[in-house]
């Protein structure tokens, strides 16, 4: 059983020559469910890779038989009070958001579910590539619960009502259906997601890191303003 102390096992890192890192979601035995550690560990290698020059491109991965079910329901239940509950979504938050604002481009690489907050975290990064198995959701609402933190990253990622159809009926979408609504770049076949990774990250690593790191900041920042402050802003 992963020692949930042990930040170090429970993201993986790997940085390749070119200066891909890759960040392996590390919870197989519960299907890389974000507990509050894996929150911690992966904002840790966030803010590790963003102080690190050698780094140009992070892919998130997940180990084992998918990507991340959401957060860990376990780990939940232990403690129901509004203050424990405000922790973790604070952790999750302050975590995607770490993706949002890394000043290098995070590309998801999605196999088996991507449901709840691991849907939110698909949307949360710049590019996805998805196995044709993948399958993403927003379902907390089959127990219950509107997904109201996921909703913030779903919508910024795709449109209106797609985004509304998920969090309202809480179903499945195959990978097809998650290209044609925006929520995944590519889709390839599961024995290929390895190499249709490594091939969008060496375009990415093609390019001047300043200027991405400037245009990933800009990006981000016009796409909640009004059109003159946006180019105000890019200007």
């Amino acid at each position: 059983r992963t020692n949930e102390r042990d930040s170090k096992a429970l993201t993986l890192e790997e940085r390749d020559a070119r200066g891909v890192l890759r960040l392996t979601l590390n919870r197989p035995a519960q299907r890389n469910a974000l507990s509050m550690a894996l929150m911690a560990a992966l904002i840790e290698a966030l803010d590790r890779a963003g102080d690190d020059k050698a780094t140009r491109v992070v892919v998130i991965a997940g180990a084992g038989v998918g990507f991340c079910p959401g957060h860990d329901l376990r780990e939940l239940r232990q403690d129901p009070s509004r203050e424990a509950y405000a922790r973790v979504f604070d952790r999750c938050s302050e975590m995607m958001q770490k993706v949002v604002r890394l000043p290098k481009p995070v590309i998801a690489e999605v196999h088996g579910i991507a449901t709840a907050a691991g849907c939110q975290l698909v949307a949360s990064c710049d590019l996805a590539v998805a196995a044709e198995d993948a399958r993403f959701a927003t379902s907390g609402i089959n127990v219950g619960l509107f997904c109201s933190t996921p909703m913030v990253a779903l919508s910024r990622a795709i449109g209106r009502k797609p985004a509304m159809e998920m969090l309202l009926t809480g179903d499945f979408i195959p990978a097809d259906e998650a290209l044609r609504i925006g929520l995944v770049n590519r889709v390839v076949p599961a024995a290929d997601l390895d190499t249709a990774v490594a091939a969008l990250a060496k375009r990415v690593t093609r390019h001047l890191p300043l200027a991405i790191g400037i245009g990933k900041a800009s990006f981000n920042r016009q796409a909640d303003m009004n059109l003159a402050d946006g180019y105000r802003d890019a200007s």
